[in-house]
């Protein structure tokens, strides 16, 4: 079989720097990232590396929201809004039993999408009727927030994937603009590293990892 990798990736040097990086990557608080952001030519270059993803059958079961600049603050107020309704309504006995973390979550919500300069929500939109499994739909929107977060950490920035209230709830889906039959697989923060996020404890490899034979 012919070698059909570009010369850059065939570097024994350029690929352990690949593997290093990768071997330190860690999530970062959006509350330490920080200006600059991802320039617009940047933030294409992310978009069109994290849509290079598995897609069984070329399907392209996902797509982006863009959110930078005023339009971050924007729709931070109108999930504060939205937030603010739910407590009022469907939330009304969480708040009564959970109210100091109600106000921690209502507190957030008009920065919510404004701590860092790049928000992209990845959205999954996985046709169960499709050729192809659900699952794999599924899988492949979640290789689009992972090779976000890969691309954006080897371009220089830090990043975070998140969910919470935000990618569930049907009013703060209206207000994204998440569609019937669609679904947020991660809302990734980007932006430059202004601290370092501590350490987490990573897997036991050992635990987690066997090999088949025969014999089993």
């Amino acid at each position: 079989m012919p070698d059909t990798l570009p010369p850059a990736l065939r570097s024994d040097e350029t690929g352990e720097a690949w593997l290093s990086a990768l071997e330190r990557r860690r999530s970062v608080d959006p509350d330490f990232l920080g200006e600059p952001g991802p320039s617009p030519d940047q933030t294409a270059r992310l978009l069109r590396i994290a849509a290079r993803v598995p897609d069984h059958g070329a399907l392209e079961p996902w797509r982006f929201i863009v959110l930078e600049g005023p339009a971050r603050e924007a729709a931070s107020a109108r999930m504060a809004e939205a937030y603010a309704q739910a407590l009022a309504s469907d939330m009304a006995d969480f708040a009564r039993e959970n109210p100091e973390k109600a106000a921690r979550q209502t507190a957030k919500m008009p920065k919510i999408f404004a701590r860092a300069p790049l928000v992209v929500v990845v959205v999954s939109r996985a046709d169960p009727a499709a050729r192809h499994p659900e699952i794999e739909q599924l899988l492949s929107a979640g290789a689009v927030c992972h090779n976000l977060i890969v691309a954006a950490t080897a371009m220089g920035f830090g990043a975070d994937w998140l969910t919470g209230w935000p990618a569930y709830d049907p009013r703060a889906l209206a207000v994204l603009g998440v569609g019937p039959g669609e679904k947020v697989a991660g809302i990734i923060h980007i932006g430059t590293t202004l601290r370092a996020s501590p350490e987490r404890r990573r897997p036991n490899m050992a635990a987690i990892a066997t090999r088949w034979t025969a014999a089993d």
